[in-house]
């Protein structure tokens, strides 16, 4: 079985508190992209999974510490699963980008191993081990209105976007550890998302919390966000989740796949990517 585990972009963020046990409360819209991991799974007739990654970033994962293993590892514990697996992971998704590819592969390894049997207690138990963005992968394009839960946007808009990844390694719990303002919670319009030119703006005047923070350790965050935003056609630009992936969100992807070519020339040595809204 082949499964495509999508990669998310956070198209706004806002950190809102920081509950007792640590965790951070925070709103977000997201959507997925086209960019994924390749999945590939079979039964075995063994006692102990074999699980292999490979790909472009392989090498971030730890292969006795990650999301497909532990996922595994607790649904046996709960005794929801009992037989084996040979899992195959191909990495098309940066580490240490904010696309949440780690949370992927085990939030869509969680849909194809349980079908319909997720519910909202499982995924608030899963969450805490395999990471906080679990609940993005409910919903192609949503709003976490709190860290348990997504309001599926049932109206999709379709967005184009360049995405580049510098050199550098952002650590999801440093940037957490670092917040020290709070943004007020806020009641998404979800009539918003009827209207293309409504939503944008309303994206265009809104931020990542988080983005200020990465700025400040890394200043080629800054310069390249806004290296981004003077290309042709970008409506705006931002980072995604904690870093360190930018993006830029274009008019079409005419002025999208021209960005792409510019960018490259002057960024030779950074990762790049074009994607669209799934």
């Amino acid at each position: 079985m082949i499964i495509k585990s999508f990669s998310k972009i956070n198209l706004t963020l806002k950190v809102n508190s920081k509950t007792k046990n640590g965790l951070h409360e925070i709103q977000s819209l997201y959507t997925w992209i086209n960019l994924f991991d390749i999945i590939k799974i079979n039964k075995i007739k063994r006692n102990k999974d074999k699980i292999i990654f490979k790909g472009t970033f392989s090498n971030a994962v730890n292969n006795r510490n990650n999301t497909v293993h532990n996922l595994l590892k607790i649904l046996r514990k709960l005794n929801l699963i009992s037989s084996y697996y040979s899992i195959i992971v191909t990495k098309n998704i940066p580490a240490f980008g904010g696309l949440g590819g780690g949370t992927s592969n085990a939030a869509f390894l969680l849909k194809f191993l349980l079908k319909k049997k997720i519910n909202k207690t499982l995924l608030n138990k899963l969450q805490s081990t395999i990471g906080s963005d679990l609940k993005l992968f409910s919903a192609k394009q949503g709003f976490l209105k709190d860290i348990h839960s997504v309001i599926n946007l049932k109206i999709k808009q379709l967005f184009y976007f360049v995405l580049v990844q510098p050199k550098v390694k952002c650590s999801t719990k440093e940037i957490f550890s670092i917040v020290n303002k709070f943004s007020s919670r806020e009641k998404f319009d979800k009539n918003l998302v009827k209207s293309r030119n409504k939503f944008l703006e309303y994206l265009s005047n809104n931020r990542n919390d988080l983005q200020f923070i990465v700025e400040r350790k890394y200043p080629i965050i800054k310069k390249l966000l806004m290296d981004i935003e003077k290309e042709k056609g970008c409506r705006f630009s931002r980072m995604t989740g904690s870093g360190s992936v930018c993006y830029g969100l274009f008019k079409d992807q005419f002025y999208a796949k021209k960005a792409l070519n510019n960018l490259k020339k002057k960024y030779p040595k950074f990762w790049f990517s074009l994607a669209k809204t799934v």
